[in-house]
């Protein structure tokens, strides 16, 4: 396993991390003994970053994450977030930054997850009508008490990274980046490479569009959230099949998969990136760690620009009322 350091932060975590959302919630039926398995699976491997949220499963993600760490919390760093709240019914029902719903939300996720201690805290989107200088400094005072140990955002804009930086130190920043989704090269990496802040990219596989395994929207359960995601509807999505097999041309001529090819690119891009992509299976996992040992060429790196060139992508990332919480 290779590792790498978030940012300026102490705080060192393998070179890819796990993300566990797909476990409990969002894409298709779910296997809480094969989820258990992998994550067990992936420490064996050297994985020692895990990646969830408080919202994942209305709680049941970090539930099992506890489990899966349980006797081994020494060997991982747990990252969860907070900020996105949910009914009991699953309904969203907006974002909270207020002070004293961090502390709650905290004590919370300390209890879902059996530990004494959040690795990395993220706020998961920045409620605009409470200053990022509260919230944050709420955070902080968890810091203090001994409850968190490092802070992080996700889904926020330059001037509030700037802000929140400068009311406590960032460790992480948490956003979507991939071949299809290069928005943070736009001013966000060079904001957090300027402020010494890791960069840490979910969906690096596109929400596994990336991989090649669908073909068409029919390849996607009936529960699955995909089938909603504006980059999946029907036009988009043939639109976007023209990355994909753009990404299919240099995976033959490295003998591996688009998947690899895909997180290599992510993992090309800096080593202050850490990529959480996200699987419930064992066998994808192993698929994942293995983009670790590949290395691409200038002309590699060339070609995969001339496929998937920033704003290429068809479709927003979210639905509309999603978007309006990412970038604040």
């Amino acid at each position: 396993m290779q590792y790498r350091r978030l940012g300026k932060s102490s705080l060192v975590v393998s070179g890819l991390g796990l993300g566990c959302m797909g476990m409990s919630e969002f894409y298709g039926e779910t296997d809480d003994v094969e989820s258990i398995a992998t994550i067990h699976h992936a420490i064996e491997r050297g994985v020692t970053f895990l990646d969830t949220a408080d919202m994942y499963g209305i709680g049941r993600n970090e539930e099992l994450v506890g489990r899966a760490v349980a006797g081994r919390r020494h060997e991982v760093i747990v990252a969860t977030k907070f900020g996105n709240v949910r009914g009991a019914d699953g309904a969203f029902l907006g974002v909270n930054g207020r002070p004293e719903y961090v502390h709650q939300a905290c004590e919370a996720s300390l209890r879902r997850l059996r530990i004494a201690t959040i690795d990395l805290y993220y706020q998961h989107r920045v409620d605009p009508k409470v200053p990022i200088e509260e919230t944050v400094g709420a955070m902080a005072r968890l810091v203090e008490q001994g409850k968190v140990r490092y802070l992080g955002l996700s889904e926020a804009g330059e001037s509030t990274i700037r802000r929140a930086h400068a009311t406590h130190p960032i460790a992480a920043l948490q956003t979507e980046y991939s071949l299809w989704t290069r928005d943070p090269e736009q001013g966000i990496l060079a904001t957090c490479r300027q402020l010494g802040i890791g960069f840490v990219p979910y969906s690096p596989l596109g929400r596994g569009f990336l991989t090649g395994r669908f073909q068409t929207t029919g390849d996607l359960s009936e529960k699955d959230f995909r089938r909603f995601n504006p980059r999946f509807q029907e036009d988009n999505f043939e639109t976007n099949l023209t990355i994909v097999n753009g990404i299919k041309e240099v995976a033959k001529q490295k003998s591996c998969t688009p998947a690899q090819v895909a997180l290599a690119w992510v993992l090309s891009q800096g080593e202050d990136l850490v990529p959480i992509p996200g699987t419930k299976r064992r066998a994808y996992l192993d698929q994942n760690l293995d983009a670790l040992e590949i290395r691409l060429s200038d002309a590699d790196l060339k070609r995969l620009d001339e496929v998937a060139p920033h704003g290429v992508t068809r479709g927003a990332r979210y639905p509309e009322a999603h978007m309006k919480a990412v970038g604040i």
